[in-house]
């Protein structure tokens, strides 16, 4: 007798899929997916059957593979199959054979579904499975996440075997008298999951021969503590991360006051690509001062005073724009400038967005870009030469906006305003100027 109750109890009680939607086994013609497709046949299900040859096993590949076909043309379902040169793919890829396989798998599964409309897709792992997954997931480090197992379902992929043992499959096959095909590497322990299959987990049931049923419990434990965690995340995420006008930002007391700090910064954090390695030298500067930057490969994370700055990587500043002397508006990275000519001469005071440079000392065209390494000015109402870049610490302009700040240059190389903050000394209207060019800058976002 097939453990069909079972099946469709679990498939019902792990929302997996329906009686009317659409199923694509992956069978590899071993006794696992073949039991699947069988119960999947036997429960009425609509699905069809998804094999690969990886092109790794010669002869014994193709075998599989016809074992796969003849399988789908007796259960009368759709049969899907692919060649996969494998081995090129890892050299070109530059992956293990055993990741070039998983993408090309999955790459596939997702390409049928979208050409015949399967809504999910049946892989056949069992309690065994999810075992050997946690024991190699601990042996190669792992967070909470890896302790949770094999989950019923992700995404579209769903796993309706997750209720039986490697034990109650090889028994059922036998009891029915289902065919089935052995693949030959599954004796090899060279592969780090066929080792723990082979030779971990049998010392483990020594000691505990109800190892599967523990396992099981912990499981449930494991998946609540992530529950608990993640909601305690998304908590977390409200009270601590701002999305203000100037960006991304964590209030730096809150974080401080976090316990575990460690655990709860580093999910704070996952999702903009911060590393566990990153987060252990955030923490160990947090009550020193201001100004270390941490990078992950999209986000900058800033340590400033009150706050831990998160910004979008901009590896350089927008690119330079020409300004002709015709030219009455250009566009530099997030900002508009405007450009009027006066015939009098006025002076802009209290906006720091503006300013009105004496026309006559203008040589064009004239360029906005960002900063560079070495520029410098003569700040207005200040005596001397000062570096753009002591001009913007004296500013408090924090590391990341930097690149943001347009600065107007002259066609003799001069700084004429570093624009929002301070204009050139230089080149500011006096009694003796007889036009002014005026130039605003506006925000575009």
């Amino acid at each position: 007798m097939l453990p069909l109750k079972q099946f469709v109890d679990f498939i019902e009680q792990n929302t997996l899929f329906t009686p009317q939607s659409k199923i694509l086994a992956a069978v590899s013609g071993g006794m696992d997916s073949v039991l699947m497709t069988h119960l999947l046949k036997a429960a009425g299900y609509n699905f069809g059957i998804a094999h690969c040859n990886f092109q790794l096993r010669g002869t014994e590949a193709l075998r599989d593979q016809e074992f796969c076909n003849n399988l789908a043309n007796q259960l009368r379902v759709p049969f899907h199959t692919v060649n996969f040169d494998t081995l090129n793919y890892a050299a070109d890829k530059k992956v293990s054979i055993q990741m070039a396989a998983r993408e090309l798998r999955y790459q596939w599964f997702d390409a049928v579904c979208q050409q015949s409309d399967y809504q999910v897709i049946a892989l056949a792992h069992h309690q065994n499975d999810t075992i050997e997954t946690i024991l190699l997931n601990l042996t190669r480090g792992t967070g909470i996440a890896g302790m949770h197992g094999i989950l019923p379902r992700n995404g579209r992929l769903v796993r309706p075997l997750l209720f039986l043992k490697r034990d109650e499959i090889t028994t059922t096959i036998a009891d029915n008298n289902l065919a089935y095909v052995e693949d030959s590497s599954n004796a090899s322990a060279k592969y780090a999951r066929n080792k723990i299959r082979l030779e971990v987990v049998p010392k483990l049931k020594e000691l505990n021969p109800s190892l599967e049923k523990t396992f099981d419990n912990n499981l449930k434990h494991f998946r609540d503590l992530e529950v608990l965690l993640e909601n305690q995340i998304a908590y977390l995420k409200e009270a601590i991360i701002v999305q203000g006008p100037d960006g991304t930002y964590l209030l730096l007391d809150e974080v401080k006051k976090l316990n575990p700090l460690h655990l709860l910064l580093f999910k704070l954090l996952q999702e903009y690509g911060f590393n566990e390695t990153t987060v252990d030298d955030l923490i160990s500067v947090l009550h020193k001062h201001s100004g270390r930057i941490f990078e992950s490969a999209e986000f900058l994370l800033i340590l400033d005073r009150d706050r831990l700055i998160l910004k979008k990587r901009i590896d350089e500043g927008p690119e330079p724009v020409m300004i002709g002397e015709t030219d009455h508006e250009v566009n530099f990275g997030g900002y508009n400038l405007n450009i009027l000519h006066d015939d009098s001469p006025l002076i802009i005071r209290d906006n720091p967005m503006a300013v009105s440079i004496d026309s006559a000392l203008l040589i064009f065209p004239l360029t906005l870009r960002a900063w560079q390494e070495g520029d410098h000015f003569f700040p207005l109402g200040m005596k001397g030469r000062k570096k753009i870049s002591d001009f913007f610490i004296g500013q408090k302009i924090a590391l990341h906006q930097k690149n943001e700040v347009p600065l107007l240059i002259n066609g003799n190389g001069d700084v004429l305003w570093v624009g929002g903050y301070r204009p050139d000394e230089r080149y500011k209207v006096s009694n003796n100027t007889k036009k002014v060019t005026i130039f605003e800058l506006f925000k575009l976002r």
